[in-house]
């Protein structure tokens, strides 16, 4: 298949999980046959922090105006098999419009962030990339949240065909490496700054820090403030390139994983932090939230604190021989069910159905 990709980046990944998303996802189709055209706003913020300009797996299309990319886009789309925008793609709704009035066979939008998305089609009838209008017109809407609002997507907002397509690992990627003294600690975070995010950052790992002052505990990421007061045994990396990920989690005795609360209260919607620390083997503490006992079985796979104290106990009380032995466990739930390569199949049985206009589709697609 040839497929046509407008999304936020897939060469940046300076402060969003969209790029490690569409990166892993297409290279894995690409293994498996397809060709990809990837069209991406040149925006100033990527374009001054862009870490993988030239990905060898998909034809980047990097444009400035959309009007004057225009005949290209349409050019693009009279041979696809498949088009799908990717939700904040900066020309969402003309590049939808001109998506949907195409002879494409297949149709799709691509939500990295369906909890805020359906929550401002409720409201509104619309965000800046996609209309409620849209909805009906698309064959698929892939969504990084599964469980109940798959159902809300179809049964309240018109969408035809509404199936789980989570982030996913490259396992050559993000393996068990050993350990890299630069980052070696007894607890690791790593995310972009996000103001919902920060309360358990602080409770989860700033407190624990406070109070055992001769551990180490690093946080990496972009866009924290300047105001933010960070323990003195808090180190903080900006931003980590990607090729520096695995090292990171095999080097740190247990990460942090926090999730925004957007994703929290709609619950499903594992993110892309959980699956790379997992296929490292890493032990992962991680806040709660409804159906995450469906990706990791905890206190097995994955660890689930209430308080600080919690994680202060997992520091101190547990051996090596302990966390390892839940990385591993982790890291082989991921290998079986959370791969690239998985989710390329995924997205291939999708298209398929919505090729033949079956929705026969649920129990094989929202699992």
């Amino acid at each position: 298949m040839k497929l046509t990709i407008f999304g936020l980046s897939i060469t940046s990944s300076w402060g969003n999980g969209h790029a490690t998303t569409f990166r892993a996802l297409c290279q894995a189709l690409q293994r498996r046959g397809h060709r990809i055209v990837f069209f991406e706003h040149n925006l100033e913020w990527y374009q001054n922090n862009r870490d993988l300009p030239h990905p060898s797996y998909c034809d980047v299309k990097l444009f400035e105006d959309w009007n004057q990319v225009l005949p290209l886009v349409r050019t693009e789309l009279q041979d696809s098999d498949v088009a799908m925008i990717g939700s904040y793609f900066p020309d969402g709704i003309a590049a939808l419009e001109e998506v949907l009035s195409s002879r494409v066979p297949v149709k799709a939008f691509y939500d990295i962030d369906t909890p805020i998305t359906v929550r401002n089609l409720k409201m509104h009838g619309r965000t800046e990339y996609l209309h409620q209008e849209h909805l009906p017109e698309l064959d698929i809407y892939f969504s990084f949240t599964g469980g109940p609002m798959l159902e809300d997507l179809e049964l309240n907002l018109g969408t035809p065909l509404a199936v789980p397509l989570y982030c996913s690992v490259d396992p050559e990627k993000y393996r068990e490496l050993p350990t890299n003294p630069q980052f070696e600690c007894d607890l690791s975070y790593m995310g972009t700054y996000a103001p919902d995010r920060q309360p358990k950052i602080d409770e989860f790992l700033c407190e624990p820090a406070r109070r055992l002052a001769q551990r180490k505990f690093i946080v990496a990421g972009p866009q924290y403030p300047v105001t933010l007061g960070w323990p003195t045994n808090v180190e903080r990396i900006i931003h980590l390139n990607p090729r520096h990920h695995a090292e990171f989690y095999c080097s740190s005795r247990l990460t942090l994983n926090v999730t925004r609360r957007e994703m929290v209260i709609a619950g499903y919607s594992p993110s892309v932090r959980l699956f790379e620390a997992a296929a490292c083997a890493a032990a992962m503490v991680s806040d709660n939230w409804p159906g995450l006992d469906t990706f990791f079985v905890p206190g097995k796979e994955i660890l689930l604190p209430t308080s600080s104290s919690d994680v202060e106990r997992y520091i101190t009380g547990y051996d090596e021989a302990e966390l390892k032995k839940i990385g591993r466990a982790a890291r082989e739930r991921v290998l079986t069910s959370h791969t690239s390569q998985v989710r390329a199949r995924e997205f291939e049985q999708a298209v398929e159905i919505a090729s033949s206009g079956s929705k026969r589709a649920r129990a094989l697609t929202t699992t």
